[in-house]
């Protein structure tokens, strides 16, 4: 059995460790349905700075505890804080918490998409509001059959954050964004699977295996490929041309030919056998 790690994070409102060459985080506030707080939103950039680089890791799962994904922002957090925002300390300008909110909505939901290591959401249960946009970030989604997943934002006279709005866009295409943004309606799991917004559902009690099953697979796979693979798909999502993106396949198709990744891998098939990845 593989040694575990444990990653201090600071807060019981988000837990991590490293075991099999996968990183599993886990949003640890059950009470709150796993709502946003700053401690959890500080933790969470902290920990997937070092585990983006971490040479123990290969692919990273978010996940969250007590049957929850994430609800989003802590809405009776701000009631009781009398605005809503997350940052409302004394001496913070306006101007000072939007540039706070930015730098974390890159450190989070922009690096669960950026890294070159394959990030996976696993949704035990909803996914709302800014919880949705993070697993939106994720590369992959597997969910239980009872999760549900909605934008929320609207419901509190939000407009969205965390990136939701550009990975629903590019998920499902501007109409159907504009309805999850506009309507705030509750979709379920298989609704979910139709559009696009989750790979995979599973039954309740199946999520956790098939989630390592899936985490393992990517852990152990060809990492310089899949840190290829993501900048040739992020290139293209984000306005590359198609020369642009030719051009970048070329050079990523010629670089990965020459890892030991490769040469191991054809030299498995040749001899008709499953080949050992090392990451280099």
């Amino acid at each position: 059995m593989a040694d575990r790690r444990k990653i201090e994070t600071g807060t019981e409102d988000l837990l991590a460790h490293v075991e099999d060459r996968i990183a599993t985080i886990t949003m640890n506030r059950p009470a709150r349905r796993n709502a946003l707080s700053s401690a959890m939103l500080k933790a969470l950039e902290s920990v997937l700075a070092e585990v983006e680089v971490a040479t123990d890791v290969g692919c990273v799962v978010l996940t969250g505890a007590g049957g929850a994904f994430c609800a989003g922002g802590d809405v009776k957090g701000m009631a009781d804080a009398g605005e809503a925002g997350r940052d409302n300390r004394p001496g913070i300008s306006r101007d000072e918490a939007i540039h706070r909110q930015r730098l974390s909505q890159r450190g989070t939901a922009g690096r669960l998409y950026s890294m070159p290591k394959p990030t996976i959401a696993s949704l035990p249960g909803a996914a709302a509001g800014a919880g949705f946009s993070l697993a939106l970030a994720c590369d992959l989604r597997i969910a239980s059959e009872n999760a549900i997943m909605t934008t929320a934002f609207v419901k509190v006279g939000f407009s969205g954050d965390y990136g939701g709005s550009y990975f629903v866009t590019k998920l499902v295409g501007g109409a159907k964004a504009r309805e999850l943004y506009l309507l705030s309606d509750r979709i379920d799991a298989l609704e979910a699977e139709r559009l696009g917004l989750i790979n995979r559902v599973v039954p309740d009690d199946a999520l956790e295996k098939e989630t390592a099953a899936l985490a393992h697979r990517l852990a152990h796979g060809p990492s310089v490929a899949y840190r290829y693979v993501k900048e040739n798909i992020n290139r293209s999502l984000e306005g590359g041309g198609l020369g642009e993106c030719l051009d970048l396949e070329a050079t990523h198709h010629h670089q990965a030919a020459l890892t030991q990744d490769h040469k191991n891998a054809v030299k498995a098939f040749v001899e008709k056998r499953k080949p050992v990845f090392e990451g280099r």
